[in-house]
């Protein structure tokens, strides 16, 4: 690997949706010490379970086969 191309770490304030700060090395602009995050594990569906929250049987699929192989089961 090539020496001196790599950013330098430094460590900066990464603020999370619910307002937790938490202290982390990034390498950003020397300018910025401060980092707001949009998507999180408090906000983001997939950290949350949501896929199973969010179960929807429009078309009567699940139930067909519980029917069907329901004795299986």
């Amino acid at each position: 690997m090539k020496k001196d191309i790599h950013p330098e770490l430094k460590m900066i304030t990464v603020v999370m949706t619910n307002g937790e700060q938490r202290l982390m090395p990034m390498a950003l602009p020397d300018n910025q010490t401060k980092l707001h995050l949009d998507v999180d594990p408090f906000n983001h569906p997939a950290w949350q379970k949501g896929a199973e929250k969010t179960l929807l049987d429009t078309s009567g699929q699940v139930s067909k086969f519980q029917k069907k192989y329901g004795d299986f089961l």
